[in-house]
């Protein structure tokens, strides 16, 4: 769901510096993967089944495709944390190192929120004490409803930083990518065989459920750490997105667009994940050309940078919103026929998450980064500036 940034050091560029100690483009791809999940929270996820003419209606049907934002973080996260790995793989105190950047990076705004969540009352205590435990994506084995969304999908990143670093440091290069290909293939047959024998809960939202998105990601990371040329890299590109397209046009009449559906339910997330590598692949290359100003806007590489704070922020700031409209400025809630209103909570309400985050960036969360000087000995440090690979869902990141 967003990643947070660590800076990343590659003691060698094999294809034409694509892989560089600061990859910018990425931020932008972090930015348009949280304004997806902002768009869909602010919009379809609460007025979709609301009527507000044609146009409205078909700009709301439109950000109903926000939840995508977090298979793009899982794929960020995958690539770029097995990056961190395998470049400090061979390097002393690996675990040290790497726990402390994680725990400095994520947990300061993650556990802030969770206290906040409590103060306002906005999710139920058990639901907060399990998240405590990364648990939020598993709240229903507790007979717990899940009472913050975004947060299922950082507890299935926090599981992958738990389990990822152990698998990269005891495995060859050739392993690790076995390993990855074989989560790719597996999980969606798992979710098959969960969804043929009517076990359907979960299948969106259980680490061992959505774990290919993450594979996916490690898989690049490994084969762009290979003996691969730059054309090569164009031509595994296109065919990700090209099997993307094709698999969706192919598997459209047999419900692949819906996880109500087998079809749907085992290959939905693969369709997503094959096209987000591909787009990956495609930023890098762009970044690495005469094509970089594509892929470096600046609003969105701001977002971006944020993506952590801001998935992490927006939807309690929109019901902070929401309360304060039905207790103080009941003219302001949305209704049918009214979609100025919803487009007003939007502005209101996103521009103040931005806002959020972005204090909270400058001003909570730098410290804690700050800190690593001092719990990380300098001479553990790369000389390279870290990239940041939390999503929202820290990527990373829910719908």
């Amino acid at each position: 769901m967003p990643s947070a940034p660590e800076h990343v050091h590659h003691s060698a560029a094999p294809i034409e510096n694509l892989l560089r100690p600061f990859m910018p483009e990425l931020d932008m791809l972090r930015g348009i993967a949280v304004l997806g999940v902002l768009l869909l929270h602010a919009f379809y996820w609460r007025y979709g089944s609301s009527s507000f003419g044609p146009w409205a209606g078909k700009f709301l049907q439109a950000t109903r495709f926000g939840w995508i934002g977090v298979n793009l973080f899982f794929v960020l996260s995958g690539f770029l944390i097995t990056g961190i790995l395998l470049d400090s793989k061979d390097k002393p105190h690996f675990y040290r190192r790497f726990y402390t950047r994680r725990a400095l990076r994520i947990l300061p705004a993650y556990y802030a929120l969770l206290i906040l969540l409590l103060l306002l009352r906005t999710s139920s205590p058990a639901f907060v004490g399990l998240s405590f435990l990364y648990l939020a994506n598993m709240t229903e084995f507790f007979g717990v409803a899940c009472g913050y969304g975004p947060l299922w999908s950082l507890a299935v990143e926090e599981h992958f930083y738990i389990l990822w670093p152990a698998v990269v440091r005891q495995v060859t290069m050739r392993h690790l990518a076995l390993i990855s290909a074989a989560i790719v293939v597996f999980v969606p047959l798992l979710r098959a065989v969960s969804f043929a024998l009517g076990y359907e809960a979960g299948l969106d939202w259980y680490t061992w459920f959505v774990a290919d998105g993450l594979a996916a990601g490690a898989l690049l990371a490994v084969v762009l750490r290979t003996a691969i040329s730059r054309k090569q890299v164009w031509i595994l590109c296109w065919i990700l997105m090209g099997s993307a397209v094709a698999l969706y046009v192919a598997g459209h009449p047999f419900g692949i667009d819906t996880r109500n559906r087998l079809l749907g339910a085992a290959l939905q997330y693969t369709t997503v994940n094959a096209l987000f590598a591909g787009i990956l692949l495609l930023f890098l290359l762009a970044g690495t050309s005469a094509a970089r100003r594509y892929v470096n806007l600046s609003v969105l590489r701001f977002l971006g940078y944020l993506s952590y704070g801001l998935y992490l922020d927006h939807l309690l700031v929109f019901r902070v919103y929401d309360w304060t409209c039905v207790r103080y400025f009941p003219q302001l809630i949305a209704s049918s026929g009214h979609f100025a209103l919803v487009f007003l909570r939007f502005t209101l309400a996103g521009g103040a998450a931005i806002a959020v985050a972005c204090l909270s960036r400058k001003y909570f969360e730098e410290r804690f980064l700050r800190l690593k000087d001092s719990l990380v000995p300098e001479s553990l440090e790369s000389k390279a500036k870290t990239m940041d690979t939390t999503g929202p869902h820290g990527t990373t990141q829910a719908a």
